[in-house]
């Protein structure tokens, strides 16, 4: 292998991050509209000259401060071609091209941009991937130290991956002051503020705006499924929780989609092609949106559940669709109630839940509220602000 100048190994390329060097560039090969590189461990990854122009990192095209982009590639010349092309001593591809401008690219960053099948695949390997689970999550919950999360960064990280990828995990050892929650939510990020506030109070309430608000038996749900993007974190801190019943029942939406996929797929097909109508009206607002049930991301996984039967309004599809629309609706509100999918637990003063809202389903138990004080306080943060935060924790 080339002798590396560390610092070039350790610098970061444009976007904050730093780039190890696994395979160095040996050879380059011209083609008539794109550069084929080897690398040390044989791999070929031909890069398009439109490619290489766009992600030139100079201080001309990527302002240095912001590590943001300043070129747009229509401001290239076309055809667009090199006039001269390199490896330098320190193992760096540069060019030169028709109009005089100079690119380098750190062997670091290109392997782990390379689009070659063979790169595109290892980085499809290395993409998070959800940890699905049923009713055994109850004996193996991801539990943490409130204390170890607010000090130390490490367990913060952990935590947080632990929400990314199982969706449920509780905090114990949670002081009981009504002051924790924000201090603790902002540990990740900024709190999302909804019609309910920034905080909020669940607990049996005589003017209740939600069910949530109530004694009642509250079904597996996803919070305000009524908005565009619903709510990626929900809290639960249980300030004090001395009433009969009232336990907290959770569900892993992923696992029941897939788990809908493998068993009726046409169900499963029906309930991420058909929008249906969510709705919240009170006194004050009244929010309505239109999606489907199961949502799903670029690579065709599971991105998102949407569910509350008691926010939905009637469904509207074409009379011959409507039949079965309801055999997939039903069919998943049936595989919320199954044994396998259920998590039931009673959430205790000091305790608090933080859960995936995209993604994990929650339900309340009845209680009464004459046999003792419940009090939860609750927020919301973006999915969004807990990846960040992941990402810059690693890096």
């Amino acid at each position: 292998m080339n002798a590396i100048d560390p610092s070039l190994e350790a610098a970061p390329v444009a976007d904050w991050r730093s780039y190890p060097i696994h395979a160095d560039l040996m050879s380059l090969q011209a083609a008539s509209d794109h550069i084929a590189v080897t690398w040390s461990d044989s791999r070929v990854s031909p890069f398009h000259h439109q490619w290489l122009r766009d992600n030139c990192s100079c201080s001309q095209c990527v302002y240095s401060v912001t590590r943001e982009q300043l070129f747009e590639i229509a401001d290239a010349p076309e055809p667009l071609h090199p006039q001269r092309t390199r490896i330098d001593e320190q193992g760096q591809l540069l060019i030169d091209w028709q109009n005089g401008h100079h690119s380098a690219f750190h062997p670091g960053w290109l392997r782990a941009h390379a689009y070659d099948d063979a790169s595109r695949a290892e980085r499809f390997a290395q993409r998070p991937q959800s940890r699905l689970w049923r009713a055994e999550m109850a004996e193996q919950l991801a539990t943490f130290d409130y204390h170890a999360v607010m000090n130390d960064d490490a367990t913060l990280l952990q935590w947080l991956l632990a929400v990314r990828d199982i969706g449920l995990t509780q905090l114990q050892g949670v002081p009981t002051t009504e002051d924790v929650l924000p201090v603790l939510a902002t540990r990740i990020s900024f709190i999302r503020e909804s019609n309910f506030g920034v905080l909020f109070d669940v607990q049996s309430k005589a003017d209740a705006d939600s069910n949530a608000y109530t004694a009642f038996n509250l079904p597996l749900h996803t919070d305000l499924p009524t908005r565009e993007l619903q709510p990626g974190l929900q809290f639960l801190h249980c300030l004090v929780n001395n009433a009969t019943g009232g336990e907290s029942v959770f569900v892993d939406g992923f696992a029941i989609a897939e788990a809908l996929r493998q068993e009726t797929p046409e169900l499963f097909r029906i309930l991420c092609e058909t929008p249906v109508e969510f709705r919240n009206r009170s006194r004050t607002s009244d929010y309505h949106c239109l999606a489907s049930i199961i949502a799903l991301d670029a690579y065709g996984a599971v991105s998102e559940i949407r569910m509350g039967n008691f926010l939905r309004s009637a469904f509207d599809a074409p009379v011959a669709q409507m039949p079965a629309l309801y055999s997939a609706y039903r069919r998943f509100i049936e595989m919320t109630r199954e044994a396998r999918f259920r998590v039931q637990r009673r959430l205790d003063a000091g305790q608090l839940w933080c859960f995936d809202n995209r993604r994990t389903l929650h339900a309340r138990t009845e209680f009464d509220p004459t046999s003792g004080a419940r009090h939860f306080k609750g927020c919301y943060v973006d999915r969004d602000e807990l990846l960040s935060r992941i990402r810059v924790l690693q890096r």
